[in-house]
Parts: C-alpha cells; structure tokens; sequence
C-alpha cells in the first residue's frame, strides 16, 4: 500500500505572513516504510498531516493537488465518508495524549469504542481485543491499566495506549506527529522502537512527523525536509543525514546539540549563591474510607550547590523528581525537610513579606510560555507586573521592560501585543524577559527548551549564555534533554527517583558516567550512530 501526495496546495485565510501553508507539496508513504517528515514550526509538517486524516481546521482549504489511497483522492471524501475511513484506512498518534485522550473514560473503554464507532464486534469481543491491543504496546500489568483512567498512567504509557487505539482498527497507514517530543530519553526511545517494531511486524507506512534529528537518525529509512510550507530536500535518511544537498537542512543539522560538552571557562568566584542541604519532600494521595493512601517520595536528602555564575543541570527521567527539586528551591512548595540558603539568606525558615522580598532573588522560566503567560495581558503588562507588585514606579517598570524585550532580541513594540501573536520560541524570550524583570541573582529554567525547534533551542540556549555572562546570573537548569544539558551546564546532578545518584562536571559526566542510571540515559538517547558517522 503507497499513499502518494501530489502538488499539494494547502491556502490560508487572507492577511497571514503567507498564502499557502502547504504549497506544492509532493511525497509517497511506502508500506512497510517508515518517512520523517522535519522542519521548523510553521513548516507544514502537521497541516500535511491533518490533511491526510480529514482534519484540516475551517479556515484551511485543499486548493488543488491530490492524496492518493488505493486510487481514491481522499480530498474528494465527504465527512461521511471521512468517518468510515478515518481510523481504517490512516490513524493518527497525537504529540500530547492527554488532551487526545477523554479524562473521563477508563483506557479499555477508549480502544473498544474504536470498534463500536464503525460498528464492529459485540460488547465482549470488543473488550477483549481492547486487552489484546493493550499488551501487544506493551503496557505493563494489562489488566489494571484497561481499567485505568488516563491521569493515572504516565506520559509514556499514556503514548502507548493511544498507539494502540490507533492500530485497533488495523490501518494501512499510521501518522505519528511529535509521538516523542515531551518524553525523557530512555521512555522515548521506548516508543521509537515500539513503533518500529509495529511498523515491521504489521507492514505498515508511517509518517512520523518530528524536529529532532536523533529520531530521524533512529528510525527513518526516507526523509523529507519542510520549510515555509515547500519541500526543499528529500531522499533516504542516509542522503539526508550525511549528505545534505540544502542550506536550509545543513543549517538544522548544525543546530543539533551533541553529547560533546563544549571547553568551558573556570568560574572565577567559587562563593555559593545557592545551598542545598537535605531537602525531602513526599507527596500524600488516597487514603480514607475506599481508597489505600498512595506515597511518592520526590525529594530524598538532596543536596548541591550553585556557584555564582555557574549553570547547575538536573536530569533524569520524568517522575525522578526534578520539577519538585526546581519547586522546593524556588519555595512554590514546602519540604518536609532541608534547607535552601540564597547566600546569607535561610529560605526555609521565612515567609510572608520577608519570604516575597527574597523571591525577586530567584526568578523561573516555565516549560510551556503559552501556559505561563497570561493571553489575556499584553506583553508589556506580563512584564512589569512583578516590578509594580514589588513597589516600582509603574512608567519606570514600562521603561525596563522595553530595555529587557530588546535584551532577549525582541522589538520594544512587542510591549502591546498579546502573547497568541508570537511564535514558541519568541513566547520563551517572553518568559525569560518576565523573570528578570526583577534583577535576580538566580534563574531557575524548567525544561526551557524542550518544546522548541533545534534551531529556535539552539537561540534560546546561546541567549540563556549570554545573559548569564552579561548579567553575572547563576542557573538551575533542569532538561530531560541529555545534548542540551551537556552543552549549557558546567555541572550535572543526575536524578533518579527522587535521588541525586551523580553530580560531576559536565565534561567528566559524559566522557565517564559512573552509576549504571547515568550510562543508561545516556546509551538511549537517539541517533548516536548516525551523529558519529555524519562526524
């Protein structure tokens, strides 16, 4: 089975930054073929997708070309016939189950209704098969997580039951778009070779759409690169990889961090700005009459230092308690023991006006800038919020900002925007603008630049750099990202449950990991063979 796309031509609503978000788009899905889709947000990657499952928002139009499946342009398909054939013909794996999966329905529930929606096998044979699909992805204790409801699996086995729910019906084609992008290494590579596995044992096509190279490395055997809606380069992954013909692949390749830390220049003051002594936290669920009380422990007598201008990382997979450790340091939430000092200053032991005072001292930059920034402020107003809270004279607190939109390399006019009219990576300098707002001392930047392009991740991180020099920062720097951490940390603590198993320099910790957890986040973390040989 090959699906053929031809010249296709996606047109947006007037008055964008361009007319076409596909634009003479031309490529083939071979059975048995696994085809990378990359590029930069914006690209078309997953309009290319949406188009393939009928799921094209109002405002986009099929101008012309044509989706060929078994000889059917499906562009010509009613909605009607979309909901017959969607799901059989071509499913789809979405970049963030959560909000592709229904909170209120239990996991086998959700793949059994797969069945009943095209009206096929009665109540029992449904359930079966929803338990059937559930062990082929391989999640672990089958029957219990048939019953679980999403929020209480993790990001990983939530991904494999919307795998599953996606191969239920058998497709001939499955579309994965950014299946990986929010996993850490080794749950990641899970995946990667999870959809391989039935990619090959079941002779589909897939369409794996992705930013990372390392994925493309790992999986792809053809690769077609996106940029502005056009194709300007495909071929197979060898091709594409190691013999780039486009300045526009070459210089995404180039922006591909690597597991070689960069020579980094000796702090120069070894004063602490920040100390960690012994910090614990333990998280409390359940309990009562029906229900067994549930401990997670997320912090266990961790501690570490921050110099004063260094980039301490925190890594390790999710769940290892990283964001707890990040929150703990910035007070958010209350240890059960332990101590953070900022130099002189216990922050355990304070609260109320002095505890407030002494946060402008420690600023954070969120994950996701969308979901930090209020949409309904202007950007000027995000900004200077803080200041004014703390006392600053408001037209003095607009003056700064300007100055800090311009610092992070934004226009000062950005100021009367609202943060929906910037893309991800200008929503982080955003983010970055607001923390230091205040003038800390410390940033403390939570998987900023997980969710980026690698070329938008390589700006964000230089400007991280740069401002840390120019501004005498230090940083608490937390990544699931193994080739992020190594190029923008002098030190690493490596995490696992809830446990700090190693910290060393940046440089010792790659060239020879000691604890067997270390070795094994760094062995899964993708495309290490292609990136060696494109050396």
């Amino acid at each position: 089975m090959t699906v053929v796309i031809k010249n296709l031509k996606l047109a947006l609503p007037p008055g964008g930054d361009r007319a076409y978000a596909v634009d003479g788009v031309s490529f083939e899905l071979s059975a048995g073929k696994i085809l990378c889709v990359v590029g930069e947000s914006g690209s078309g990657k997953s309009m290319c997708a949406h188009a393939l499952m009928g799921l094209l928002p109002d405002t986009v139009a099929a101008e012309s070309g044509e989706i060929l499946f078994e000889g059917k342009n499906l562009l010509s398909l009613s909605a009607a016939e979309w909901l017959a054939f969607r799901g059989r013909g071509i499913a789809m794996v979405f970049q963030e189950p959560m909000t592709a999966l229904n909170p209120l329905m239990r996991i086998g529930e959700q793949i059994a209704e797969m069945f009943e929606a095209h009206g096929l096998l009665t109540p029992k044979e449904r359930q079966q098969k929803a338990l059937a699909l559930i062990r082929e992805v391989g999640l672990p204790d089958p029957e219990r997580a048939a019953r679980a409801y999403p929020h209480q699996l993790s990001g990983g086995q939530r991904q494999r039951a919307m795998i599953a729910m996606a191969l239920a019906l058998e497709p001939a084609v499955l579309v994965a778009d950014e299946p990986t992008t929010a996993l850490d290494v080794t749950t990641q590579a899970q995946i990667l070779k999870l959809i391989r596995d039935l990619q090959r044992r079941r002779n589909m096509a897939v369409m794996f759409i992705t930013h990372d190279f390392g994925v493309v490395a790992e999986i792809a055997d053809r690769v077609v690169v996106l940029q502005h809606g056009k194709v300007v380069e495909q071929g197979t992954a060898d091709d594409v990889l190691l013999r780039a013909q486009h300045p526009y692949t070459r210089a995404l390749l180039a922006a591909v961090p690597t597991l070689q830390p960069p020579q980094r220049t000796p702090l120069p003051d070894r004063s602490k700005a920040v100390e960690v002594i012994g910090l614990g936290k333990t998280y409390v669920s359940g309990g009562g009459w029906f229900r067994s009380e549930r401990r997670v422990q997320a912090a266990k007598d961790v501690s570490f230092d921050i110099y004063r201008g260094e980039t301490l990382g925190l890594v390790g997979e999710s769940g290892s308690g990283k964001s707890s450790v990040a929150r703990l340091v910035m007070r958010l939430i209350e240890p059960d023991a332990g101590t953070v000092r900022i130099g002189d200053v216990d922050l355990t032991s304070i609260g109320g006006k002095a505890l407030r005072e002494q946060r402008r001292r420690i600023q954070m930059v969120f994950q996701d800038p969308f979901a930090s920034l209020n949409p309904r402020r202007k950007v000027g107003n995000i900004i200077t919020d803080g200041p004014v809270a703390h006392g600053a004279d408001p037209a003095a607190a607009r003056k700064r900002a300007g100055e800090l939109l311009s610092l992070v390399g934004l226009n000062a006019s950005a100021m009367e925007r609202f943060p929906h009219e910037f893309s991800g990576g200008q929503r982080q300098r955003i983010g970055i603008a607001r923390a230091l707002a205040l003038d800390p001392e410390i940033l403390v930047a939570d998987e900023a630049v997980s969710a980026l392009d690698v070329s938008v991740q390589a700006q964000v991180l230089h400007l991280l750099e740069d401002l840390k020099a120019r501004l005498g920062l230090s940083m608490l720097f937390i990544t699931h990202d193994l080739r992020v951490a190594a190029q923008i940390c002098d030190r690493i603590a490596v995490m696992q449950r809830g446990s700090i198993v190693e910290l060393k320099s940046a440089s010792l910790l790659f060239a020879a990991p000691e604890h067997a957890y270390t070795r094994e986040l760094l062995s899964a973390v993708p495309g290490q063979t292609s990136s060696s040989k494109a050396a």
